[in-house]
């Protein structure tokens, strides 16, 4: 991907389990670092929405035709609401990442799924679906998963848009305006 290729990070903002919906902000900005454009949506907290509301919100974005990847924190946002990255994919032709800066515990996802979802399968069939690859960053590695473009377009695209720590801009950008959006101000622990 060129320079100053225009990335969507997306992020889930704080929650209790006791919640319905969770706002979920996307900030899109030209690498390295100029915010361009945010965008909001919500998710339901443990359902099964979190796909088709990124594909609305990306899809009726006026700026759908200038992103380039869409970079989102985990594999889940709003708890276990999974993350299809492959319909997202597929439904708007944009490349797809999860990151994580902790390899997740499968097991431990496992039990909790088992434990809380009638449709644990297909949310684990989601989760372990796609390769997850350890990327190296020049502080510690985060974990990745992505559709639509090489492993060497993806760590580029990522090394051009970190501007200081590990988490890519885009996705620290989101993390912090939904934040602020539900505590009033934002707090750097993306």
């Amino acid at each position: 991907m060129k320079d100053q290729v225009r990335v969507l990070g997306i992020d889930d903002a704080p929650f209790k389990f006791g919640d319905v919906e969770v706002p979920i902000v996307g900030a899109m900005l030209r690498s390295p670092s100029y915010l361009e454009a945010v965008m909001t949506s919500s998710v339901t907290v443990d359902g099964d929405d979190a796909s088709a509301k990124v594909i609305t919100m990306v899809s009726s974005s006026r700026y759908r035709e200038q992103i380039k990847l869409i970079l989102i924190d985990g594999v889940s946002l709003g708890g276990f609401n999974v993350v299809d990255i492959g319909e997202i994919l597929e439904r708007t032709g944009i490349p797809v990442a999860t990151v994580t800066r902790d390899l997740p515990d499968t097991e431990e996802m496992s039990t909790a799924l088992k434990k809380h979802f009638t449709d644990w399968e297909r949310r684990l069939d989601i989760i372990g679906g796609r390769e997850l690859r350890m990327v190296a960053t020049k502080h510690s590695p985060l974990f990745v998963s992505s559709v639509g473009l090489s492993e060497g377009e993806l760590v580029r695209t990522m090394e051009g848009c970190t501007v200081l720590g590990v988490l890519p801009e885009p996705i620290r950008v989101a993390h912090l305006i939904a934040t602020a959006i539900v505590r009033g101000e934002s707090k750097g622990d993306a």
